[in-house]
């Protein structure tokens, strides 16, 4: 018995250090850009001269979010693609189904990618879910499902985050699909997030736009800022395309695999079940809510014409990423000159990243960084790893608040100068930068610029300033939550055991 003892325990040890090993391994080393791509990020690409066919809102509350994806999805006529880093069977969620089912049964096309973790622990097996993958006209597809015997892909994730309809409009952000994040239903937890709604205002089966007070408009906002005007031609092609086409490339690629569609599913029971509760609830849906489902959504009045609008990507391989958001990112820092505001959930730098940050401030170009405190927010491993390295990006020279506004900060966003927005699924954190897919969408515009300001500094006043590690300036009206001793050991003990992980944070 001594002996299948020890041979049990040394199999056990054998399986998890393979697991964890081979997890690790495609990120030992994290890639790095080389000269010839970091000179090929072309900044001025990212400004435009005149006004686009695009024009854009930014979606603030998860109230508005939930009202925009349903008032969106239900004007589809052809197709809809919505991708998603985490989606759970809850009242959004089912609400968004219910939505989408109706188009389904209308013809409309509709392909679903979904984040193969999540696939596998909030999906499989669940009706919900089957009731909309057998539908003839819905495809659901995960992003390199879960497979424990090759531990060396399982940490590949997809962390996007979009809804894009016909031609019309898409919605991308920071927003999982699920209570947390859209929507009021009461949870027991709610994060605040944000994303921007772009409209094309050229699509196929838009009216007639006059775009020139549009460019009338921009040319104002050109001379005054710079004393010269635009050319007064529009761009041509909207920004939609930019996002179909880095959707197919994940869709169509071997990491995406086929979700359940077996129409035998549809045939069982609880699955029928399910059909019949998403069918009563858009039935529901219409009578509490008939605005959103009448119109066009008026998004020629609800949204602003932009100069710009460009996606940036990281690639969208299960291994270890060349840093291309972060990096191009920090150029658009460094050569717009202006001051940045950006805001992340978590902070994680490894040295090139701090490197990288600190040749931006050292360049006279201020940035205000804000990110949750580690009592407001809800990632206990970015916590651990926030307090042991707070005094590195102090070190920066970045101007630091904490976040305490009493629900926990998800939005991941930044401010350059007085026109570039930037809104989407990147954290600040080195999974965000050498291991997840990630999207930013980079807005040039003055005025979207100045709204995305006015929210980040209005989240601000909830924030404290750091001074140094053990330091805050602190306004009177914020009141830190307390934290039991317990909790902040586990920080200090977590923070020391995650150091061989930290890329995974």
């Amino acid at each position: 018995m001594r002996k299948v003892r020890t041979w049990t325990g040394r199999i056990l040890l054998a399986a998890v250090l393979y697991l964890m090993i081979g997890a690790m391994a495609p990120f030992w080393v994290p890639q790095k850009m080389s000269a010839e791509q970091l000179e090929a990020i072309d900044t001025a690409s990212f400004y435009g001269e005149s006004v686009s066919v695009d024009s854009a809102m930014i979606l603030e509350t998860n109230e508005s979010a939930w009202e925009e994806r349903i008032r969106l999805i239900r004007q589809a006529e052809e197709r809809i693609i919505l991708s998603t880093f985490d989606m759970r069977p809850q009242e959004s969620t089912k609400d968004i189904l219910a939505v989408l089912y109706e188009r389904a049964e209308a013809g409309v096309q509709i392909q679903i990618l979904v984040d193969g973790l999540s696939g596998f622990l909030r999906m499989e097996g669940d009706p919900l879910f089957y009731a909309a993958s057998s539908h003839p006209n819905i495809e659901i597809r995960l992003y390199n499902p879960v497979n424990l015997l090759k531990p060396w892909t399982t940490q590949g994730r997809m962390h996007d985050k979009y809804l894009l309809v016909d031609d019309v409009a898409y919605i991308l952000g920071g927003r999982n699909m699920f209570d947390y994040f859209i929507g009021s239903y009461p949870t027991d937890h709610r994060s605040h997030d944000r994303e921007v709604l772009i409209y094309n205002r050229a699509c196929s089966r838009g009216k007639e736009e006059s775009m020139g007070e549009a460019r009338e408009r921009e040319n104002i906002d050109n001379i005054e800022k710079d004393g010269r005007a635009g050319n007064g031609r529009e761009t041509e092609e909207s920004s939609w395309t930019q996002i179909e086409d880095y959707f197919a490339s994940v869709w169509n690629s071997p990491y995406a695999a086929v979700f359940h569609d077996s129409p035998n599913l549809a045939q069982q029971s609880n699955v029928q079940e399910q059909t019949a509760m998403l069918q009563e609830r858009v039935r529901k849906l219409k009578e509490e809510y008939p605005e959103l489902f009448e119109g066009d959504g008026a998004y020629e009045e609800r949204t602003v014409p932009v100069n710009q609008v460009t996606l940036v990507s990281n690639p969208i391989g299960i291994y270890g990423k060349e840093p291309v958001v972060f990096e191009t990112l920090c150029r658009l820092m460094k050569e717009d000159g202006g001051g940045v505001i950006i805001h992340t959930p978590y902070v994680v730098l490894d040295k090139k990243m701090q490197e990288r940050l600190t040749e931006v401030t050292q360049s006279q170009i201020p940035i205000t960084l804000m990110t949750n405190s580690v009592e407001n927010g809800d990632n206990f491993f970015g916590s651990s790893d926030y307090i042991r390295n707070k005094g590195k990006v102090l070190e920066t020279g970045m101007t630091i608040y904490e976040y305490d506004g009493g629900e926990s900060y998800h939005g991941k966003s930044m401010a350059i100068g007085d026109r570039l927005a930037v809104v989407g699924s990147y954290n600040l954190d080195l999974r965000s930068t050498y291991v997840d897919t990630e999207l930013m969408l980079v807005i040039d515009s003055a005025e979207i610029c100045a709204q995305l300001t006015g929210y980040m500094e209005e989240l601000q006043e909830d924030a404290r300033r750091v001074i140094d590690e053990d330091t805050y300036e602190t306004p009177e009206h914020i009141e830190v939550q307390a934290v039991p001793w317990w909790k902040r050991l586990a920080w200090e003990v977590v923070g020391r055991l995650m150091i061989p992980f930290r890329v995974l944070i």
